[in-house]
């Protein structure tokens, strides 16, 4: 076939389909890519390529000059200056969409050269499941600017299931039902409109073996029995420490340096199959040095995995994943934790400011798990001078004062279908 063939039928194929819309700011990617390259990251599956299809319906409709590519297509991967010849065939002006362009060898010096010599003519949106593109190395400095794409939200999960919010007894059982299932399987697009549970854990086991294949261990030119095992126990593990995983590794007898677990903390979370959070402190030496907590890319992960269903640990990575979907690039979360051991789960911060602080619980009706959410939370706003906090949990709902503190608690479904944090 020739090459020019296969990109008219990726453009055809893309603008063909029927697809579901996504809560993305299509609006804003669509004006800045008149001054920059945009680039659209994260985790294999969760939909990018859907978002580059849904543009090119959208600019098709506007009479706009523009094309989709997939250059994960085995036909065109391996080609020589392949970049080039669809250049040669799109023209240099208009919008050019290219999905997984890092796999493309020299990537980011042709992105750099091309935009630079047709700024202002042709638009160039691309997308990788790697964070490479978030981070972009000195030629691109400055000419890119990222969205990351998450797993679907809650509300975005009853979208594509088709499910309304009714407020009536029986809708809002419908919506707990739905809301554990979200738990149970994470927010893959695909798993949202896949029925069978067996196919859903089918289907979730084969995205993790990808990432950990196509991904981490591609990246890190690691077995990927290693990238197996590593992600095993970070899945299991609600903090993690290279030196005590270097302790786990040396207990299987696995021979490995800590500089290496340290490179695949990096990879895996570039990958976005896992995030690390990192302890707040003024002292970047304690930042480098606690332990970091860490979150899957997709609740799912948990069941399908490890067959186990630990509600707690799904809540906060729940909240978590909620959190970076809606939380600007400039506000980082981090945990608290003071030298009593009260802590708080999420604190959201701009620069040094603390502006928000979040504690996660699935059960409050023991005392004792009470005053630990509490006293952490009342500890750490005290700390940052805040006159607030927010419990997410099951079911409560209230706001009681404690120490001068208001802590408000709301059960987590509520919160994720609330647009503001």
């Amino acid at each position: 076939m020739n090459i020019h063939s296969i990109f008219e039928e990726w453009d055809t194929y893309a603008k063909q389909q029927h697809l579901h819309t996504r809560d993305f700011d299509f609006r804003s990617i669509l004006a800045n890519a008149q001054l920059k390259i945009i680039a659209i990251s994260g985790i294999r599956r969760s939909g990018k390529t859907s978002i580059l299809m849904l543009l090119a319906q959208q600019l098709s409709k506007k009479k706009e000059n523009v094309c989709y590519i997939n250059l994960e297509d085995n036909r065109l991967k391996n080609q020589e200056n392949i970049l080039d010849e669809i250049i040669k065939w799109f023209g240099d002006q208009g919008y050019l969409l290219l999905d997984e362009i890092t796999v493309i060898k020299d990537w980011e010096g042709w992105l750099a050269r091309t935009h630079e010599l047709l700024k202002g003519r042709l638009n160039i949106i691309v997308s990788s499941s790697r964070k490479t593109l978030s981070k972009p190395t000195k030629p691109l400095r400055g000419r890119i600017l990222t969205y990351e794409l998450y797993p679907l939200s809650f509300k975005e999960h009853l979208d594509f299931k088709q499910m309304t919010i009714e407020k009536t007894t029986s809708g809002i059982g419908k919506c707990e039902k739905a809301f554990t299932s979200y738990q149970q399987y994470g927010g893959f697009p695909e798993i949202a409109l896949t029925k069978n549970t067996t196919d859903k854990i089918r289907i979730l086991n084969a995205y993790y073996r990808d990432i950990i294949a196509l991904d981490i261990a591609e990246m890190s030119h690691e077995d990927i029995s290693l990238v197996e095992t590593f992600a095993q126990y970070v899945l299991k593990s609600p903090y993690f420490s290279a030196s005590k995983c270097l302790n786990f590794f040396k207990s299987i007898g696995f021979k490995i340096g800590k500089e290496k677990l340290l490179q695949l903390e990096q990879y895996a979370q570039s990958a976005y199959l896992f995030f690390f959070v990192p302890i707040f402190s003024y002292n970047i030496k304690d930042k480098a040095q606690y332990p970091r907590k860490s979150y899957a890319g997709d609740t799912g992960f948990f069941y399908s995995i490890q067959g186990t269903h630990d509600k707690g640990r799904i809540y906060e990575n729940l909240v978590f994943l909620e959190l970076k979907r809606r939380l600007p690039d400039q506000q980082e979360i981090c945990y608290w934790k003071n030298k009593k051991g009260d802590e708080t789960d999420f604190i959201i911060k701009q620069g040094t400011t603390v502006q928000k602080i979040i504690q996660v619980t699935t059960d409050l009706t023991k005392n004792d798990t009470l005053k630990r959410e509490t006293d952490g939370l009342v500890s750490c706003a005290k700390e940052f001078d805040l006159n607030e906090g927010l419990i997410l949990t099951e079911s409560v709902e209230q706001t009681t004062i404690v120490d001068g503190v208001s802590i408000h608690f709301k059960p987590c479904m509520t919160w994720v279908m609330n647009n503001r944090i």
